[in-house]
């Protein structure tokens, strides 16, 4: 059977290799859990998922597995959450619950279920047949049922739910999603690189234990500088016009940014990189920083990261002169080329829908200007970016 499973987590693309399929097999031998579905699907998440991005994955794949919860893909997050709220915690008698009768297995009441969500209209409160909350129907929550199947909400303490249906933890691990500053910060660790420096502050394990074994068993500790992620990275932020409807995942990706990096350098443009830059949008016409001091104050190996929807007039990145804002003694484009030949590592990510990007001049020319190293700021779009960077 679990050689099956095995083989239904390849199918679903998912990188799991026969190393941690034996590791699984180990653990189980060993009893390292109790004879539990919930706690064996704990255990072969952690064995047999090495990334985060695979959890959402590896949940469909385990629940159409086990005993054909395959519908809860499909119906646990199109149920109205007003259907589930709790307003009333209803009491039942001994005699009560004797006279509720259990459908008989998982199968049926999957099988009901689906009938009552093709059926069902509106929310319900207390009763005995449709979803909802506080009765005796075997769907939903806060009520009471021999054999029912839980859906959102709170255990009301009768531990009688054959099966518990809650919205995935990980469901925001889609390559397309729009994505939170979590899920950002686990696609910037892509571009860790970790070193050691400064003072020996951390036990070196396996040189202490050499070193004991060399020294006749006298104990011989040795000690090492900490690890540190010792990536340099350069953001450079559009800021104002179009860049107002991408704020939320703008602010998203910076603040993940600051949590990862220890050396992130930022400084704010708009629309397109002319001739200075600035560090606060508020006093940007009083303290402006020279781009030009930019370029010689950062070393090539800083990953340059672009942030901006490239959307404006082609003029404002091919012609001097052609900034909204000002006269521009040289054109947007030439500060492009100059940045990118100063730091060979970098990239520029786009909040635009991908989809959008033909319709868009400016996007074409500065994909051109930058050798296509744009990519849409998806969590499939970032990956891919930190790849590049790290190279």
């Amino acid at each position: 059977m679990l050689i099956d499973f095995f083989y239904s987590l390849r199918a679903a693309k998912l990188p799991v290799s026969v190393k941690e399929y034996l590791t699984l097999m180990e653990a189980l031998k060993a009893r390292v859990i109790a004879p539990s579905l919930d706690e064996f699907y704990y255990l072969a998440r952690m064995t047999l998922v090495k990334d985060e991005q695979y959890f959402d994955r590896f949940d469909q794949t385990f629940g159409a597995f086990f005993r054909g919860a395959e519908m809860k893909a499909e119906l646990a997050f199109e149920i109205p959450e007003e259907w589930l709220k709790k307003k009333l915690q209803r009491e039942f008698t001994a005699e009560e619950k004797a006279q509720i009768e259990a459908m008989g297995g998982l199968d049926k009441l999957l099988e009901r279920l689906k009938e009552l969500f093709d059926e069902q209209k509106e929310r319900h409160e207390g009763g005995s047949k449709w979803i909802g909350t506080g009765g005796t129907s075997p769907f939903g929550h806060g009520g009471y049922n021999p054999e029912g199947v839980r859906i959102g909400g709170e255990a009301s303490g009768n531990r009688t739910a054959v099966k518990v249906w809650d919205a995935r933890a990980y469901r925001d691990y889609d390559d397309q999603v729009e994505i939170g500053t979590r899920n950002i910060k686990v696609a910037l660790r892509r571009l860790r690189r970790f070193a050691r420096e400064g003072a020996a502050e951390e036990l070196d394990l396996p040189d202490t234990i050499h070193s004991t074994a060399a020294n006749a068993g006298w104990l011989d500790i040795k000690m090492v500088p900490e690890r540190h992620n010792n990536v340099k990275v350069l953001m450079l932020l559009d800021v104002g016009g179009s860049m107002d409807d991408h704020i939320k995942r703008t602010e998203e990706l910076f603040s993940a940014a600051k949590a990862e990096f220890k050396h992130l350098e930022f400084y704010y443009f708009h629309n397109c990189v002319y001739d200075y830059l600035w560090k606060n949008n508020r006093r940007r016409h009083t303290e402006r920083t020279q781009t030009l001091d930019v370029l010689h104050k950062f070393t090539p190996d800083y990953k340059l990261i672009f942030v901006g929807d490239a959307t404006m007039s082609p003029y404002e990145v091919l012609q001097p002169g052609g900034s909204v804002e000002y006269n521009n003694a040289e054109a947007g484009a030439v500060w492009l080329r100059r940045l990118a030949d100063q730091f060979p590592h970098f990239a520029w990510l786009n909040p635009e829908p991908e989809g959008l990007w033909e319709y868009r001049q400016s996007v074409s020319v500065i994909r051109e200007i930058l050798g296509h190293r744009m990519y849409p700021l998806t969590l499939a779009g970032l990956e891919t970016a930190m790849r590049i960077l790290s190279k």
